[in-house]
C-alpha cells in the first residue's frame, strides 16, 4: 500500500525515496567479482556494461560515442544538438566555455547555448555523424525529441542508426497537441503507430510513475527511460517545472510496471533505464538494485578527457529556446580529467566512487552474492531512518 501523508487539509502526498535514502543489503552468500557479469542486452544489441550516455553535446561527439562503444557502453548522440547544426562544433564549444568562464553574468552561457541551438537542423550533418559512428563498428544510437522525431527519423534510418531514443523531459504515449513555431496546430506524435512502423528498437522516456511507464511499454518501446536527467545541473524539478519523483521510488514503480506488462503480454520484456541522480558507482549499483536494467550517466562521463565539453557539463534541456532547464557546470579542470577508460573500468585511485564505475558495480554484485544484473534486481534493500 502506498504511504500517503497529509500535507494540509484535504491534500495528501505520497512518501517517496531518493537513491541516497537506501542501501544494498548483502546476502549470506558472496562470490568472486571475476564470476560476475555486468553485460546488458536490449533487442539484438549487447553491451558489456549497463551504461548509456546522456545525449548532450557536452558529453557525446561522434568520437566520444565510438570510444564509449569500444569500452562496452552506449553513446547516444543528440540528434538535435550542435553536431546536427554546425560543422565546427569543437570551436563552438570552446566559445561557449569561454563565455561560461569569463562572463560574470551566470546566465550568459545559457543565452549563448540557446543562440548556438537557434541554427537550423541540417540532416546532412546528422547523417555524417551517424555514419562516422557506424563505420567504426560500434552500435549507433541517436536521441530525438517527440516533436522532431517524424522529420528526423528518415534521415537517421538512411544513415544506419540502430537504436532510436525518443527522449523528452516528460513524455507520454501520445501528446495531446503539438504546435509549430508559427503557432499552427499539427498532428501529435502517436508513439504506438510511430514505433510500429520502424524496424529498429526504440527507447522512450522520461517517465516518473507506474501508470505512465506501463502506457509507454504498451506502445512497443524496447526500453523506457525513468527520471528527469542525470546531472546536478538539471533544474527541471524544483526550480523550473517543479516536476519530479525521487529516483529510488520512480525506478521501483517502473519495474513494477515491467512485471505487470510481462504478465499482460505473456513474456515481452521492456527494459527500465534509470536517468537521474546517478553520479557515483554506488548510485549506479543502487539504481540496478531498485529494478533498473541500465542507467544513463552524465557528469561522471563528462569529467573524462575524451568528453567534448572539456570538463564542463550541461543537460540537453539547458538549450531549450524559451524554458531552459539546466546550468553549465564545471565537473573537472583541464588538468584533472581522467581517461574515459579509468572512469568506466579503472584502475582507480579515487575512494569516492567516481572512477571504475563498472568495476565497482561488479564488486557490489559479488559482495551481495549475485552473478548478473537481473539477479541483482532481487537484492535486499534497507531504508535509512
Amino acid at each position: 500500500m502506498r504511504d500517503l501523508v497529509d500535507i494540509g487539509m484535504g491534500r495528501t502526498a505520497r512518501r517517496t525515496f531518493e537513491l541516497d535514502d537506501i542501501s544494498i543489503v548483502p546476502s549470506r552468500r558472496t562470490r568472486s567479482s571475476k564470476d560476475v557479469s555486468t553485460a546488458w542486452q536490449i533487442d539484438a544489441y549487447r553491451f558489456e556494461s549497463p551504461i548509456l550516455s546522456h545525449p548532450t553535446d557536452a558529453l557525446v561527439s561522434p568520437a566520444m560515442a565510438i570510444a564509449l562503444g569500444k569500452l562496452g557502453a552506449l553513446g547516444v548522440i543528440n540528434g538535435e544538438g550542435l553536431w546536427a547544426r554546425h560543422r565546427d562544433v569543437e570551436e563552438k564549444i570552446a566559445d561557449l566555455i569561454a563565455v561560461a568562464t569569463e562572463n560574470p553574468d551566470p546566465q550568459a552561457a545559457i543565452r549563448h547555448l540557446q543562440h548556438l541551438h537557434s541554427a537550423p537542423l541540417d540532416t546532412g550533418l546528422l547523417r555524417e555523424a551517424v555514419t562516422t559512428v557506424r563505420e567504426a563498428g560500434v552500435t549507433t544510437a541517436v536521441r530525438v525529441s517527440p516533436q522532431h522525431a517524424p522529420e528526423l527519423t528518415p534521415a537517421l534510418l538512411e544513415a544506419g542508426v540502430e537504436l532510436l531514443v525518443v527522449h523528452g523531459t516528460i513524455i507520454s504515449a501520445e501528446h495531446v497537441a503539438q504546435v509549430d513555431a508559427d503557432g499552427a496546430a499539427r498532428e501529435p506524435l502517436n508513439l504506438k503507430t510511430f514505433i510500429a512502423d520502424l524496424d529498429i528498437p526504440v527507447i522512450a522516456g522520461g517517465v516518473h510513475d507506474h501508470r505512465t511507464a506501463l502506457h509507454l511499454m504498451r506502445t512497443g518501446a524496447a526500453g523506457v527511460i525513468v527520471g528527469y536527467g542525470s546531472a546536478a545541473g538539471a533544474t527541471t524539478t524544483g526550480e523550473v517545472l517543479g516536476i519530479g519523483v525521487p529516483m529510488a521510488t520512480a525506478i521501483a514503480d517502473a519495474a513494477a510496471a515491467r512485471r505487470e506488462y510481462l504478465d499482460e503480454t505473456g513474456g515481452r520484456y521492456v527494459h527500465v533505464i534509470a536517468d537521474g541522480d546517478i553520479h557515483t558507482s554506488g548510485d549506479l549499483a543502487k539504481a540496478i538494485a531498485c529494478g533498473a536494467d541500465a542507467a544513463v550517466l552524465g557528469t561522471p562521463l563528462a569529467a573524462s578527457a575524451e568528453a567534448p565539453g572539456r570538463g564542463w557539463y550541461w543537460p540537453s534541456a539547458a538549450a531549450h529556446p524559451d524554458t531552459p532547464r539546466g546550468a553549465l557546470l564545471q565537473v573537472a579542470t583541464e588538468a584533472d580529467r581522467p581517461s574515459l577508460e579509468s572512469v568506466l573500468t579503472g584502475p582507480s585511485q579515487d575512494s569516492f566512487g567516481e572512477l571504475n564505475l563498472v568495476g565497482a558495480l561488479r564488486r557490489s554484485m559479488a559482495k551481495a552474492g549475485y552473478s548478473d544484473l537481473k539477479e541483482f534486481q532481487k537484492v535486499g534493500l534497507s531504508l535509512h531512518s
